[in-house]
């Protein structure tokens, strides 16, 4: 056996590599409206991963003939920093990075009202600043953020997590390590939550029926705690922006 086989990814205490349970989350820090000359904005820091995703939009579509007289469309860029790995990325667009903005784009669609904006495209840009397993479920997370944070009416919130197999053992939101692992699979899951409806699947590897639905309840625990923190995130900036048109007004008043 290779040392790499040897290695326990939970150990008789239940614990993994990195002192988490199987069912803990890394840290997770959201944060709305970092960017004030974007429509909308989220900074989301997900363990090592750090993500900046801003909004712009609804606005013309260019070239006009991609616009839809029904709809808007949703341009979804990810994007990562040459330095968010340990060896320089390419900031070139790769296969990588195209095939994670098509299916966050569509993610996304279906929890937008699109039909309240023919003829427009609705932008979301999404930066990874850091990254560590992980990067296209906090960008989705985040974006969500930043689209109701622009004022982008939606059905609800699109909350994402990752959830896999290392060592025989399901586990939550996996680092890098784990992903690593001779046996590991990795699945990357987005739902609506209120609907409990899935605009996102994404499987690296097979999981067995009974591993599926230790894997599926994991994952839906975890997206509600994921959610809590998105609306707190809005709700913070809502107050925040209150405070400052509040103010402003105060200010106003004082000078006239």
């Amino acid at each position: 056996m290779t040392k790499e086989e040897k290695k326990v990814y939970v150990n008789k205490k239940g614990l993994r590599l990195d002192g988490r349970k199987i069912d803990e989350l890394r840290p997770l820090t959201i944060k709305a409206g970092v960017l004030k000359n974007a429509k909308g904005s989220c900074y989301l820091t997900w363990g090592q991963n750090k993500v900046l995703v801003s909004v712009q939009g609804p606005r013309e579509v260019l070239p006009k003939h991609h616009s839809d007289p029904l709809k808007a469309i949703v341009k979804f860029n990810y994007r990562m920093a040459a330095f968010s790995v340990p060896d320089r990325k390419n900031p070139k667009p790769g296969r990588r990075d195209i095939e994670i903005s098509k299916v966050c784009g569509e993610a996304l669609e279906k929890a937008i009202m699109l039909e309240k904006f023919p003829n427009t495209q609705i932008e979301v840009w999404a930066q990874v600043l850091d990254s560590n397993a992980g990067s296209r479920v906090a960008v989705l997370t985040a974006a969500s953020v930043a689209l109701a944070d622009a004022g982008i009416p939606m059905k609800d919130l699109v909350t994402a997590v990752a959830v896999g197999r290392a060592g025989g053992k399901i586990i939550l939101d996996l680092n890098k390590e784990e992903e690593d692992a001779p046996d590991a699979v990795d699945m990357p899951i987005a739902l609506m939550t209120s609907a409990k409806e899935i605009v996102l699947l994404q499987m690296d590897g097979l999981f067995s029926k009974t591993e599926w639905d230790e894997a599926y309840e994991l994952a839906a625990k975890a997206l509600e705690q994921i959610k809590e923190k998105q609306v707190q995130a809005l709700k913070e900036q809502f107050l925040q922006e209150s405070m400052e048109t509040e103010t402003k007004e105060k200010i106003k008043a004082e000078v006239q």
